[in-house]
C-alpha cells in the first residue's frame, strides 16, 4: 500500500496543511476542516489515507469516517465560529460540546464504580458481569472516528481515566459476579507493550474475584494494523497477549471495523492472523452510520469477508445519541431493515452479529423487528444486556414511529415499559439544514441566510 514510511505517519488537528492529498484543496475548504476539527476530535493515519478513493471525495465512506464533514454543525454556527479566534472561539467550541450530549447513558454517573461509597476513577460497573476499565496512558487513538461516542475523551474537559490498576484489583476482589473486564478508551492498543503490560501482568497474577474473561477493545487493526506486524514493540505485544491467554483467561479482541474496505489490505490481513496466532478470539463491532455503511450490501460483504479471516461478527450498534448524531443517525426501522437484508445474506457462520442495537441507560436493546398487532405496528424489543439481570430476555413493545431515531423517541405500546426509564437529559436538535460538502463559498457570518421559522 504505496510508501511504509507514509502508511505509519499520523496527522492531526495542527497538521492538517501537511496531508498530501489536501494540497489540491482551496484555502477555504482548508479552513472550514480546521473550523471542523476544533470542535471535533481529528486525527488520521497515513494508513487510512490509502484507503480513501479520493476521486470520490466527499463521498467516500472512509474519508467521511475519518475527515469530519461540513454538515456535522448547521451552517449558522459554522459561520460563527469563522469569525471567531483566541479565548472567544475556545468558549464557543465549549459551548458547542455541551450541546452534543457528551455524556450519554449515565456514563459519569450512573455507570460509576463505586467502594466504600466512593467513586473509583476510570472504572465503570453497569452490568452485573463486565467491568470497564479506562487505562489513562490509553485514553487516545491513532485515529479518531468522525461518529465516535466517546469524543469528550479526546476533548472534552471531563475525561474517565485510571492511574493505577490497583483499585481496580480491590474492587473485582468485592465483587466475584464480574466475570468480565473490558479495558477501554480510547484504544488501549496504543500504548507500548510494557504500559499495558504494567495493567495486565497485576491482573494475571491476582486473578481477583470470578474474572475470567479478558476483552480488550481497538480500532488499530483497521486503523493502523501494522501496530500488530511491523512496530518495534509488535512482537513483545502478542507475547503479551499471548501471557493472558496462557494464563488461563479467555482473551477477546473487540475490534471496531466499519466498512469492509478496511479489512482489504495484506498488511490488515495479517494483524488479524498474527492476534489470532496468540489464542486470542478476534470479534467484531460497529455502528451503523449514515454516509458510511447505511447498506446491506456493504454489511453483508463485511461479515463475510470477517468470516474467512475468522472474525467473529458480534454487533450492529444504532449509532449513540451525542456529537454529530443528526448527521449520521437513521430511523430505527430503516435500520432493522438494513441489518436484515444483510444477514439474510450471509450464511450461518456470519449470523453470530446480533443488532441492531442500541445501548441505552437502562441497558443494550435489541430491535427484534416491526410486526402488526392486530392492526397496530409496533417495534418488537428486547434487553440483551440490563442494569437489572431479571429484565435481560424480557421482550417489550413500542409505538411504531417511522421517524423514531433512537430509544428515547419511542412511546409504550399499552402502559408504561416494565423497567423505569431515566428521563433523558439530551436536548432535542433538529437535523441541521442540507448544503453542499466543503464548498468553496466563504462561511462568513454575513453570508449565511437564517433559516425561516
Amino acid at each position: 500500500m504505496g510508501d511504509w514510511a507514509e502508511s505509519r505517519r499520523t496527522y492531526g488537528r495542527g497538521t492538517i496543511d501537511r496531508i498530501p492529498h489536501l494540497r489540491s484543496w482551496s484555502a477555504d475548504q482548508r479552513r472550514i476542516l480546521h473550523l471542523l476539527a476544533q470542535v471535533f476530535p481529528f486525527r488520521v493515519t497515513g494508513y487510512q489515507l490509502e484507503l480513501i478513493d479520493w476521486s470520490k471525495v466527499p463521498d467516500d465512506p472512509i474519508f467521511r469516517l475519518v475527515f469530519p464533514q461540513p454538515e456535522m454543525l448547521d451552517p449558522i454556527t459554522l459561520a460563527k465560529l469563522d469569525a471567531l479566534e483566541g479565548e472567544a472561539l475556545t468558549a464557543e467550541v465549549r459551548r458547542i460540546h455541551h450541546t452534543l450530549n457528551p455524556h450519554p447513558a449515565g456514563q459519569l454517573d450512573l455507570n460509576a464504580a463505586l467502594l466504600d461509597g466512593a467513586q473509583l476513577p476510570g472504572i465503570q460497573h453497569k452490568y452485573r458481569e463486565t467491568v470497564l476499565f479506562f487505562p489513562r496512558r490509553g485514553q487516545s487513538c491513532p485515529a479518531y472516528c468522525t461518529y465516535c461516542f466517546r469524543w469528550p475523551q479526546f476533548v472534552g474537559e471531563e475525561r474517565i481515566a485510571a492511574s493505577d490498576v490497583g483499585p481496580l484489583l480491590h474492587y473485582l476482589r468485592e465483587h466475584p459476579n464480574v466475570t468480565d473486564l473490558l479495558i477501554t478508551g480510547g484504544d488501549p492498543m496504543v500504548m507500548r507493550a510494557s504500559v499495558l503490560s504494567g495493567y495486565l501482568q497485576p491482573i494475571l497474577h491476582v486473578r481477583p474475584g470470578g474474572l475470567t474473561n479478558i476483552r480488550i477493545g481497538t480500532k488499530l487493526p483497521a486503523s493502523r494494523p501494522h501496530r500488530f506486524v511491523t512496530d518495534e514493540d509488535a512482537d513483545e505485544l502478542l507475547r503479551l497477549l499471548q501471557s493472558v491467554v496462557k494464563g488461563g483467561f479467555h482473551l477477546a479482541v473487540m475490534v471496531h471495523y466499519t466498512h469492509p474496505r478496511e479489512l482489504s489490505t495484506t498488511i490488515a490481513e495479517e494483524a488479524i492472523r498474527r492476534i489470532r496466532d496468540t489464542g486470542a478470539v478476534v470479534r467484531s463491532q460497529s455502528p451503523i452510520a449514515r454516509h458510511i455503511n447505511d447498506d446491506p450490501k456493504v454489511w453483508a460483504e463485511m461479515w463475510r469477508r470477517q468470516v474467512q479471516l475468522s472474525v467473529i461478527p458480534y454487533y450492529m450498534f444504532v449509532i449513540r445519541d451525542t456529537g454529530a448524531r443528526a448527521y449520521f443517525e437513521l430511523p430505527l426501522a430503516e435500520t432493522h431493515r438494513i441489518f436484515t437484508e444483510a444477514y439474510r445474506q450471509v450464511s450461518g457462520l456470519g449470523r453470530t452479529v446480533r443488532g441492531p442495537v442500541m445501548s441505552t441507560s437502562p441497558g443494550k436493546v435489541l430491535i427484534q423487528g416491526t410486526p402488526a398487532i392486530g392492526r397496530q405496528r409496533v417495534f418488537s424489543l428486547a434487553f440483551l444486556q440490563a442494569r437489572d439481570p431479571s429484565w435481560v430476555g424480557r421482550t417489550f413493545f413500542a409505538r411504531f414511529d417511522p421517524s423514531a431515531t433512537w430509544f428515547d423517541d419511542l412511546e409504550p405500546l399499552d402502559g408504561p415499559f416494565f423497567f423505569r426509564r431515566p428521563r433523558t437529559e439530551r436536548p432535542h436538535h433538529p437535523r441541521p439544514p442540507r448544503r453542499p460538502a466543503w464548498t468553496d463559498r466563504p462561511l462568513r457570518a454575513s453570508t449565511v441566510e437564517e433559516p425561516h421559522t
